[in-house]
């Protein structure tokens, strides 16, 4: 199989949109670096047509704004999997919206599947196995090679038969206008403006003390600095699991530290001495200065409404 083309430049970029224009429907995914940089960024489109695959570097220099008015046009049907993620890079780094989704993953969860992943409703109808080498890979990196455009041109390929399969299905069952009430809703998903502490959006503050959460919006503060500082996600200076067990154990020695589950003796050498610094800054805090973590109002469950919902 030939390897699609990539387009680099604007005027490329403006044609094709004018060509996607003429189609009912056209599958769309996109490649970011979130797992490798920072700062995430969209690195890659693609886009399927009934007929071939192109794909689109904005890396290269392409500006995307001509594929604006395609993907708000709502007679134009977009096929993604798991469009989620995608539609908010898409708002964020280009001002692009998204209207005429069809997800095939929200599909697959409304016929509950127990597998949605698109590597297992591909090998479900089509048999096809995806290579799932390059899912970790840095988008980033220029050029592309040959194992990741193919892989990046598969992701879209099998888009169209699959959407129709799962339409059918959901016609069938008559789920088919839960689900496009559900795209309806996903198209207007945004990345959030954080603001205030930390710990408000870290999993597990809520178990935490106040002290212990003093220590954890030490760490995680301190971990965001590090992370910009080394142009590298959070994860790869500390992972949430880890702050979680420094919070709560609060290490004041080397030995401490080294006893935190997830802390691993280079971790030590690297980081620990800043990191028990960091740790006593929070310690030292007076209690009145001390965070409290907000508890919403309390939900009266109710069972018949579970059981329907169940």
């Amino acid at each position: 199989m030939s390897l699609p083309p990539i387009l680099t430049r604007t005027e490329e970029v403006a044609a094709f949109a004018e060509q996607l224009a003429a189609y009912e429907v056209i599958a769309v995914d996109l490649e970011a670096d979130s797992m490798h940089n920072y700062t995430e960024k969209v690195c890659l489109l693609q886009f399927s047509t009934p007929e071939t695959t192109v794909l689109v570097d904005p890396l290269a220099g392409a500006e995307l704004a001509p594929l604006k008015t395609v993907l708000a046009d709502p007679a134009v049907r977009k096929i993604f999997h798991a469009a989620d993620y995608d539609i908010r890079c898409l708002a964020r780094d280009f001002s692009i919206t998204i209207d005429g989704l069809f997800d095939t993953m929200i599909s697959s969860q409304f016929l509950g599947e127990e597998r949605f992943g698109l590597a297992d409703v591909l090998r479900k109808y089509f048999a096809v196995e995806l290579d799932k080498k390059f899912q970790r890979a840095d988008w980033s990196l220029r050029p592309l090679s040959e194992g990741m455009i193919r892989y990046a041109a598969e992701d879209t390929g099998h888009l169209h038969a699959l959407a129709g399969i799962l339409e059918e299905k959901l016609r069938e069952k008559g789920r088919l206008e839960w689900v496009k009430e559900e795209f309806r809703l996903l198209e207007q998903v945004r990345f959030a403006v954080h603001e205030g502490p930390e710990y408000l959006r870290f999993k597990g503050a809520g178990t935490l003390r106040p002290r212990q959460l003093a220590v954890a919006e030490q760490l995680l503060q301190w971990r965001d600095q590090e992370a910009q500082r080394r142009d590298c996600p959070l994860y790869k200076v500390l992972g949430n699991k880890t702050i979680l067990a420094l919070a709560k154990e609060m290490p004041e020695t080397r030995n401490a530290l080294a006893k935190i589950e997830g802390f691993a003796p280079r971790l030590v050498e690297r980081y620990g001495r800043r990191i028990l610094a960091e740790i006593a800054i929070a310690l030292e805090l007076p209690e009145s200065q001390l965070p409290v973590f907000p508890r919403g109002e309390r939900r009266e469950r109710d069972p018949a409404v579970e059981k329907r919902f169940e």
